[in-house]
């Protein structure tokens, strides 16, 4: 795959302000995702203030930014602050609270007052089908399908986000995200599915420049690699001698002193 063959959006997803302000440099980075656990592993102390920079940072390129209330009304409250940040923020919603109780509602009820929504953690058909009526607006809105995360169950989650996107077809305002992506491979998959979005990690982003490279050349760059590694290390295979651990063969694999 090459970059001009690639239609589907790339996001980067994070939560650290260097490697976003890099990021937001690279001409195939879209957009920006984030969340609580990714700002805490990233030593986040202040939220809002930390949503505030972002969303000023990388505009006008899209950001998602979710809550973390688990009542109606503290959803409400929480997505109306984040939104007023910037014209460029998607509030992430997750699709039910944590007593499992659908957000829909709530959905539609921001989408009616112009909030962008990011309807987040959704794993199946059943939740995208109920999501689709409050869907139905003229607002701008993500579906984020943890396609990863599907995947870690031991379900093939290529179908169920590409019926997925056929569903929300007929949505004109919606964009479908393959989110918790595992490997690179997941950006052919996503694009294949027909979605409009996928969110990468920092690491996988770096893989990115591997797409239509050379199989032999990157064959034998891992034949010098594990070479090099070898010869830093110090490692030598050679016949016994004195004071060596030997194999029942007589062979002593050792480091060099």
């Amino acid at each position: 795959m090459t970059e001009k063959a690639r239609s589907i959006q790339i996001y980067a997803d994070g939560a650290n302000l260097d490697e976003i302000r890099r990021l937001n440099e690279d001409p195939r980075i879209s957009g920006f995702t984030t969340n609580p656990t990714l700002m805490r592993a990233a030593g986040v102390t202040d939220y809002l203030a930390f949503a505030r920079e972002v969303a000023a940072l990388v505009a006008p390129k899209p950001v998602s930014l979710e809550v973390f209330a688990d009542d109606r009304e503290g959803m409400a409250e929480q997505a109306r602050l984040l939104a007023s940040l910037g014209e460029n923020v998607f509030v992430k919603i997750p699709v039910t609270n944590t007593a499992g109780v659908p957000s829909a509602p709530l959905v539609a009820d921001l989408l009616a007052d112009g909030v962008r929504v990011n309807v987040t953690a959704v794993f199946t058909l059943e939740q995208i089908r109920a999501l689709k009526p409050a869907l139905e607006n003229h607002t701008p809105a993500i579906v984020s399908v943890f396609a990863g995360r599907i995947a870690d169950t031991g379900r093939d989650p290529i179908p169920i986000v590409r019926e997925a996107v056929e569903v929300l077809a007929d949505c004109d305002n919606v964009q479908v995200l393959w989110a918790s992506p595992r490997e690179i491979l997941n950006v052919v998959h996503a694009e294949a599915a027909g979605c409009h979005i996928i969110t990468l990690t920092p690491s996988l982003l770096k893989k990115l420049d591997l797409f239509g490279r050379s199989l032999e050349e990157f064959s034998l760059d891992t034949v010098r690699m594990f070479h090099e590694d070898a010869k830093k290390a110090g490692y030598e295979i050679r016949s016994c001698v004195s004071g060596a651990l030997t194999d029942p063969g007589g062979v002593s694999v050792r480091r060099s002193p």
